[in-house]
């Protein structure tokens, strides 16, 4: 029988029961489709971090105070922790001890309420800082201006403001010379950034930049700093960028074991770096969980095909009767489970891609082609596998016991 005529018996035989042969398709269209969808919703996830670190610069670099001994600990010369100063920041961007420094901003973060006119609302990032700030951080203007070094000296209450707060305070209204409240204490909007986005979690245009005087002066008081933003010339130099900031602080601070440092720093290409790696698994993970549902196709696969051979027993010995091969039974049987996966092998990648055009839990997902590839190629292989057995199973019946069957 050539392959045209084996392919025609088996479309027949799938017809023969639709009801039957539709859900054994549906076993497979589920797992193809839950694969494709949830490494695309792992990709998408990861694609969606690396952009956030990415928005900030990867070569940005994030000094933070820590408790590391305890405050009468074993840090530091005295057995006390140094605080994070401004002067700490100023002695980052020395070109002699730090060259592969570009700068570095003091970073003080609260958070409190902000009220127009009658209106409150609370901002979850109020950062208090230096002009150098918005450069170090990739912080664009969008609209006014920014604040600058006479601001930062003089004590001035001017803010500029992240788009997603200006939408909360003032909606439509143009914010640029009005007066906001924050935490009670009068501010003049002088600028709105440019809209950065956020990773999901967090908003980075929810934000009300000060310059850090007036912001400890006014809000905060005079402890340590929140961080450092540091900005090496390069993402290639951040490495010698840390290392170079480590050993200006150490001398600042009299750290002489790092075991007992009282700042952390955080390097973002490591950052990036570390997402990747947690991504790969995370999407491995889904893409595992995924293919337990082909695995389900499969045996779905492989139940209705033994019960097909048990219903045409007397169909294949009559076939053997009169002289078909044992190649064209196994070869037919065959050809049935290998189409059921195929349609529903093709069927569940159209239902996977249709379903990635849209966000899952606020992740948009990105499909990988290569899964796409993969999980179809992994259900025709699951039709050939699973149908084997009951091919093979009617290719050996005997015809006189298979003409003898009820």
């Amino acid at each position: 029988m050539n392959p045209v005529e084996v392919l025609r018996f088996a479309v027949l035989g799938l017809a023969a029961n639709k009801i039957r042969t539709a859900l054994t398709m549906l076993g497979v269209l589920i797992g193809v489709g839950a694969v494709i969808l949830l490494v695309a919703v792992g990709n998408g996830s990861s694609k969606s971090v690396q952009a956030s670190i990415q928005r900030l610069g990867t070569n940005l670099l994030t000094v933070s105070h820590t408790a590391g001994g305890g405050r009468f600990g074993a840090a530091g010369q005295g057995g006390t922790l140094k605080d994070l100063t401004p002067d700490d920041a100023r002695a980052l961007v020395d070109q002699t001890l730090a060259p592969h420094v570009k700068s570095a901003a003091p970073v003080q973060t609260t958070s409190q309420s902000v009220t127009y006119a009658g209106q409150s609302v609370t901002v979850s990032q109020i950062v208090g800082t230096t002009p150098d700030w918005f450069a170090t951080t990739n912080h664009d203007l969008g609209q006014g201006a920014l604040f600058g070094a006479d601001d930062v000296n003089s004590r001035r209450r001017v803010a500029i403001l992240g788009s997603t707060t200006v939408e909360n305070v003032f909606g439509t209204e143009n914010p640029i010379d009005k007066e906001i409240l924050v935490g009670g204490v009068p501010f003049r909007v002088a600028g709105v950034l440019r809209t950065k986005g956020g990773n999901g979690a967090t908003d980075s245009d929810d934000t009300i930049v000060l310059p850090v005087t007036t912001m400890r002066d006014s809000l905060t008081g005079y402890g340590s700093l929140s961080a450092i933003a540091v900005q090496a010339t390069s993402s290639d130099d951040t490495t010698l960028a840390q290392d170079e900031v480590t050993s200006i602080l150490n001398n600042r601070h009299r750290i002489t074991d790092s075991t007992q440092s009282d700042f952390r720093i955080t390097n973002q290409q490591s950052l990036l770096s570390a997402n990747d790696e947690t991504n790969k698994t995370f999407t491995v993970l889904l893409a595992a969980v995924a293919a337990i549902s082909l695995l389900v196709g499969g045996i779905g696969i492989t139940n209705i095909m033994l019960v097909t051979v048990a219903e045409r027993t007397r169909e294949i010995g009559i076939r053997k009767a009169i002289g078909a091969p044992r190649g064209a039974i196994l070869g037919q049987f065959l050809a049935e489970s290998t189409l059921l996966s195929v349609i529903g092998g093709g069927l569940g990648v159209a239902a996977g891609l249709f379903a990635a055009r849209f966000e899952v839990v606020g992740i948009t997902p990105v499909v990988v082609p290569s899964s796409v590839v993969g999980s179809f190629a992994v259900s025709v292989a699951i039709g050939l596998f699973f149908g084997g057995y009951p091919a093979a199973r009617a290719a050996a019946l005997r015809p006189i016991e298979a003409l003898r069957h009820e």
